[in-house]
């Protein structure tokens, strides 16, 4: 059974910073690319980073660039969001999940597993 856990969500002023963590088990996790997605009331789940299986490739949504980081531990089979200078607009549930295969990195709808989020809230 594949599980994703996230954690490290929660209550931060503007400015402040979260580093999210995705644990995941179940799964070949060096050979999934892992993304970081994001949805707040009433939005649609929307890309917000993704990292290739090896760590050695990532990409982002153009409004985070330069605040967040996504990295991975395959040792411990964990993928990590860095969130730096952070804004009331980032507040979301967060979820992580995996898929086989960089096409389609940017769609939710061509990931395999889902976690089940974490709540970031980002006060003004």
């Amino acid at each position: 059974q594949v599980q994703l856990v996230e954690s490290g969500g929660g209550l931060v002023r503007a400015g402040g910073s979260l580093r999210l963590s995705c644990a995941a088990s179940g799964l070949t996790f060096n050979t999934r690319h892992m993304g970081w997605f994001r949805q707040a009331p009433g939005n649609e789940r929307e890309f917000v980073a993704a990292i290739s299986s090896s760590g050695s490739g990532t990409t982002y949504r153009d409004s985070v660039k330069g605040r967040f980081t996504i990295s991975r531990d395959n040792a411990k089979n964990t993928v990590f969001l860095q969130m730096n200078s952070l804004k009331p607009e980032d507040t979301a549930a967060y979820y992580c999940a995996a898929k086989i295969g960089w096409r389609g990195i940017m769609r939710a709808g061509d990931y395999d597993y889902w976690g089940q989020g974490t709540q970031v809230t980002v006060s003004s």
